[in-house]
C-alpha cells in the first residue's frame, strides 16, 4: 500500500517510469461504517464547513478553483504514510530493550553486560499468529521476501509464474532472480489480477499464480484458488501493499500456498524496511527459512518447524531481519488492527458521502468489508476525464492521482525488451521464453483500466473536517467534469 504524502509531486517523479510508479468498499462497508458513527460526527462529514469550502447543497454551482474560484481547502490536505504516524513510547520501549541487551543481531548477543536477543523471534510467532498461518520467516524487505517465496515453492530454470501486468517491480524481478519466466495476465477493475485471464496463460510449464492484494484491495483469491487447484498449481500471495486487509473472513497471504509482506516506510505498518513470508506448510518454510540464511536452520526456525528437518543445506541468501526492525514491528503489529480501522472508517464515510453523484461508480471490491481502504477510487470514461478530475480536484487543495502504488510492467522498457542479468539468462533462453511478448500489446485491458480511475490517497488520521473536504471537493468537481 502506497499512501503518498504529496501526490502530485510523486507522479512528477514517476514520469521517469513509462506510465506510473509503486508495492474497496462498495454499499455494504460504507452503511456498516455510516451506521456506527456518532450523529454529529456523521452530519459533520455530509456538509463542509462553510470556513473551507461550500455546502452540499450549493457546492454544484460553485465556479470550480481551477477556472479561479475559490478551493474548496485554503491550504493542501496531504496523506501520510500511515506505520510512522502511531510511532509512540511502545516503539521507543521495544528499542531500547535492544540497546540494553546489546543484542542487535537476532540470533545472538554480545557479553559480558549483554543479553539474549528475542525481538524477531517474537515478531514471527506472533505475526504468524496474527495472519492465521502456522509459520513466519522475518527478512529484510518486501522484495527479499517474494525472492525467498519463489525459491521456496521450488521455482527455477523452466518455470512459469503467472502475475498481473499492473504491480510493482519486484514480482516480476524474483522471478527473473530465480531464472523462471515471467507471463502477464489482465487486471480488472478491482486493480487486481482478473481471474478470467488466468487460464489462457497456463501451460505445462506453468507452476505458480502470484496473485496481488493491490493498495489494500485483496484479490479474488476463491477463483484464484480453485484454478489452481485445477491445475495442481502454487499460489503465492503478494501482500506486500495490503497488511491488515482480509479476504472473506481470511487475512490475505493465509489462503495460497505461501504469502508475503513489506514493511518498508509506505506500508500499513513500517519499520522503514523489512519483509515477512508466512505459510502453512512446513516444508515451504524450512526452505524459506534455510534459503534466507546461507541454508542453514537454525535453533529457533527447528523449533517453529515441530518435526526433523527433511533437507540438508543449500546455497541461499543473507536476508536476516535485524533486532532493531523486529523490536520496531512488534510495537507496529500491536497497531495493526488500528490503523487498519482507521483507514476503514475514512475511506467509508468517504465513500458514503459522494455515493448519490449521479453514475458515480466505485473501484471493484471483492470484499467490501475486508478491503483496507487505503484510497478511494472513481471511473472516468477514459485518459482525457480522468486527467480534468486529478487536475481540478488538485486545485481545490485535495490529493488526487492515477492508480497508485505500481507499475504498467509489460510497458518498462527493459522489461518489454527482455533484459536480464546477463545475456542468455535462461528466464527467456528458451523458444518459448524467446515467443513471448510484452509491450502493450499483452495487456490492452490493464491499460484502459489504469487509465479510467481517478484516485484519493486516504490518511489513517484525516480529521473529521479533512474528511468533509474531501466530499465537499468530490461533490463540487464531479458535476462540472463526469461526462453523462
Amino acid at each position: 500500500m502506497t499512501t503518498p504524502s504529496d501526490s502530485e509531486d510523486r507522479s512528477q517523479i514517476r514520469k521517469t517510469n513509462t506510465m506510473v510508479g509503486r508495492r474497496k468498499f462498495l454499499a455494504a462497508a460504507t452503511a456498516l461504517a455510516a451506521a456506527s458513527l456518532p450523529a454529529k460526527k456523521a452530519k459533520a462529514v455530509n456538509t463542509a464547513s462553510p470556513a473551507t469550502g461550500a455546502a452540499r447543497s450549493g457546492a454544484n454551482a460553485a465556479t470550480l478553483a481551477v477556472d479561479g474560484g475559490t478551493p474548496v481547502r485554503a491550504t493542501r490536505l496531504r496523506a501520510n504514510f500511515p506505520g510512522p504516524l502511531y510511532y509512540d513510547e511502545e516503539e521507543r520501549r521495544e528499542l531500547l530493550e535492544v540497546l540494553d541487551r546489546r543484542a542487535p543481531f537476532r540470533w545472538y548477543g554480545v557479553g559480558p553486560k549483554g543479553g539474549d536477543p528475542d525481538k524477531c523471534n517474537q515478531f514471527e510467532k506472533e505475526f504468524a499468529a496474527h495472519t492465521g498461518t502456522k509459520y513466519c520467516v522475518a527478512v529484510t524487505s518486501g522484495t527479499a521476501a517474494l525472492i525467498t517465496a519463489v525459491a521456496a515453492l521450488d521455482v527455477g530454470p523452466g518455470d512459469e509464474v503467472i502475475l498481473p501486468s499492473w504491480t510493482w517491480h519486484s514480482c516480476y524481478d524474483a522471478v527473473i532472480v530465480a531464472g523462471a519466466t515471467p507471463v502477464f495476465a489482465e487486471i480488472d477493475d478491482s486493480a487486481g489480477i482478473d481471474p478470467t485471464d488466468i487460464e489462457r496463460h497456463i501451460t505445462p510449464r506453468t507452476k505458480v499464480i502470484m496473485p496481488v492484494h493491490i493498495m489494500g484491495e485483496p484479490a479474488d483469491m476463491d477463483p484464484i484458488l480453485a484454478i489452481a487447484r485445477k491445475h495442481h498449481l502454487k499460489v503465492l500471495e503478494d501482500c506486500a501493499q495490503s497488511a491488515g486487509a482480509t479476504y472473506k473472513g481470511h487475512p490475505v497471504g493465509s489462503m495460497g500456498d505461501c504469502g508475503i509482506y513489506s514493511f518498508q516506510l509506505c506500508k500499513t505498518i513500517s519499520a522503514g524496511e523489512g519483509g515477512a513470508l508466512v505459510t502453512n506448510d512446513p516444508y515451504v518454510f524450512e526452505r524459506a527459512a534455510r534459503f534466507h540464511d546461507i541454508g542453514d536452520l537454525r535453533g529457533p526456525h527447528a523449533a517453529m518447524l515441530g518435526r526433523p528437518p527433511r533437507m540438508s543445506r543449500f546455497a541461499g541468501m543473507q536476508f536476516r531481519m535485524n533486532e532493531y526492525s523486529g523490536a520496531v514491528l512488534r510495537a507496529q503489529l500491536r497497531k495493526l488492527d488500528r490503523i487498519a480501522g482507521d483507514f476503514r472508517s475514512r475511506s467509508a464515510r468517504v465513500k458514503q458521502g459522494i455515493a448519490d453523484l449521479p453514475g458515480i461508480q466505485f473501484r471493484k471490491s471483492n470484499d467490501p468489508s475486508g478491503a483496507l481502504g487505503s484510497s478511494v477510487y472513481f471511473r472516468t470514461t477514459g485518459k482525457e476525464e480522468r486527467d480534468r478530475f486529478i487536475k481540478a480536484l488538485r486545485a481545490e487543495n485535495i490529493p488526487a492521482g492515477t492508480i497508485e502504488g505500481s507499475v504498467l510492467l509489460p510497458l518498462e522498457p527493459y522489461i518489454e525488451k527482455k533484459q536480464t542479468l546477463e545475456p542468455g539468462w535462461p528466464s527467456f533462453a528458451t523458444v518459448d521464453g524467446k515467443a513471448l511478448r510484452f509491450g502493450a500489446e499483452c495487456c490492452p485491458r490493464t491499460i484502459d483500466v489504469w487509465n479510467r480511475y481517478v484516485g484519493v490517497p486516504m490518511d489513517p488520521t484525516y480529521s473529521d473536517q479533512d474528511v468533509s473536504d474531501i466530499i465537499a471537493a468530490v461533490r463540487k468537481v464531479y458535476p462540472a467534469i463526469a461526462k453523462t
